[in-house]
């Protein structure tokens, strides 16, 4: 949980960023308005439902003033803006206003579980996408997006509750579903580890990943292990060997938040060419292929688990 202390980084504008590593949430509104610019804080105007809603969906345990917008880093919480700008209305910022490249950068240096967007104008003028409100199906890295109501007195066509229930619905969100998860390290006798790389469909974030996959319900891990290697990559009459690592990842895929409970058995073969049963790319697989440990070492791209090179070094000594 991160801690108190206010973000050290400036902004353009004379609203801070309540930022910290690790937090459950950072809601993203699309720029600081006159009052809030004049009161250095965020959703600063009176009439705006903001800091109520987030009291009222359980977020804060008890209503929070503007100007105590850094007490909400012990609870998980952070606040920024799409753009830095200040306006008289949001309708007068321009779309140079808005820098993606910005958010991407502190999302993946800070590893939110997920950004809420307050509105959905602080969303289109990032990635020029329309959006419904709700979980989205873009991420950035393994943080999940989420849409939420505009809170502004200027959406006055939105009733206060109706945006109350959208602000319960992140808060439900946020808790992630659990899934069960097998996978294989397959070690060969080059010592090599076959690896499949996976790529997001929408933000094309990827990752190599061990072959595997979710548990289905009444299957046990050893048939779910073979089912999903044959499919992966053709691989068939093996045997399993011991439980050697686990842990629970928790990430967003098709507009929701999985917690996944994964364990990794060892898989000696003496050597396999990769030819998939299924069509992979149905399951987000773009490549199979074996990595030898220099290569594991000097990769620049992303692992998972991110312990892999170490964990297959130690398996193979």
């Amino acid at each position: 949980m991160a801690g108190s202390t206010p973000s050290p980084d400036a902004t353009p504008s004379a609203v801070p960023d309540v930022l910290a590593p690790g937090l459950e949430c950072v809601f993203c509104g699309i720029n600081p308005g006159r009052v809030s610019d004049a009161a250095s804080a965020h959703f600063a105007n009176p009439r705006n439902d903001f800091w109520r809603l987030l009291y009222a969906a359980g977020f804060t345990p008890r209503l929070f003033a503007p100007q105590e917008q850094f007490d909400l880093l012990p609870l998980g919480i952070g606040v920024t803006n799409a753009a830095y700008r200040t306006t008289p209305g949001s309708g007068d910022l321009r779309r140079r206003d808005f820098d993606a490249t910005r958010l991407e950068a502190m999302a993946r240096e800070l590893r939110p579980r997920a950004i809420a967007f307050v509105g959905k104008e602080a969303y289109r003028g990032l990635w020029n996408e329309r959006p419904e409100l709700g979980g989205q199906l873009r991420t950035i890295g393994e943080a999940g997006l989420y849409v939420l109501p505009s809170t502004s007195p200027a959406n006055a066509a939105v009733p206060y509750s109706e945006r109350l229930r959208w602000f319960r619905g992140l808060k439900e969100w946020l808790e992630p579903e659990p899934r069960e998860a097998v996978r294989a390290i397959v070690v060969d006798a080059d010592r090599r580890v076959l690896l499949a790389r996976i790529e997001h469909p929408v933000s094309g974030d990827s990752w190599w990943i061990t072959p595997g996959g979710g548990v289905d319900p009444g299957e046990s891990d050893e048939e779910a292990l073979r089912r999903e290697l044959l499919e992966e990559t053709g691989l068939e009459g093996f045997e399993i060997g011991p439980l050697v690592h686990s842990r629970v990842h928790v990430f967003p895929w098709a507009a929701r938040l999985l917690e996944q409970h994964e364990r990794f058995h060892l898989v000696r073969v003496d050597g396999h060419e990769p030819s998939p049963t299924i069509d992979v790319s149905l399951e987000a697989l773009t490549d199979v292929r074996w990595w030898t440990l220099e290569e594991l070492d000097a990769t620049v791209e992303a692992l998972a688990p991110p312990e892999l090179p170490q964990l297959v070094r130690t398996l193979t000594a």
